[in-house]
């Protein structure tokens, strides 16, 4: 069996962006580390520093090594641990808003691909032609959905809510009925 001796050359990434947890996410994580120390002081309060310091580095280290990576280079597509050849993307499309809204939920197919984070508000939702893989799509949270789409070669959805009337939706009351009838 013979083996690959030169060393696998790496594509230019065209795209990269780090999911990182938003800024509350940290102030929650110490505020458990807090509650651990508090609920350790009792013992004595060296216990509490120390549980408290390791309860913090614990989910600190957790949250650290969760946090995905979108990366896209000539020849592939990665999007936390999901890797796919750039030749089995289909049509691309960003969302922001109700329509990110919608994407992340209602319209959501229970098959496809999900990199969702709570706290990063739009999505990219990334087509899978590849006829083996019964994935429909990914679709994965980004801050920056222009750039992503982009550099798939997608675009970004304008969604504009319809204003609705509530005079023409609203029924005359009984009040309103009885007063037009009398006069």
């Amino acid at each position: 069996m013979a083996e690959n001796s030169s060393p696998p050359h790496s594509s230019p990434t065209t795209y990269r962006e780090k999911l990182w947890p938003a800024w509350w996410i940290w102030v929650v994580t110490l505020g458990l580390g807090g509650t651990a120390a508090v609920a350790f002081m009792p013992i004595g309060i060296r216990w509490g520093i120390v549980a408290g310091v390791i309860a913090l580095g614990l989910i600190a280290f957790a949250l650290i090594m969760s946090t995905p990576t979108i990366e896209i280079d000539e020849h592939n597509v990665r999007v936390g641990r999901a890797s796919i050849e750039r030749e089995f993307v289909g049509e691309v499309t960003g969302y922001r808003g109700a329509a990110a809204y919608h994407q992340r939920g209602p319209g959501l197919n229970g098959i496809a691909f999900m990199c969702l984070r709570g706290w990063i508000d739009p999505v990219v939702r990334i087509e899978i032609t590849d006829e083996r893989d019964a994935t429909p799509y990914w679709i994965t949270s980004t801050r920056r959905p222009e750039e992503l789409t982009a550099a798939l070669g997608g675009l970004m959805v304008q969604y504009r809510e319809v204003p609705q009337s509530d005079e023409a939706d609203t029924p005359a009351s009984p009040d309103n009925s009885a007063e037009t009838e009398s006069a």
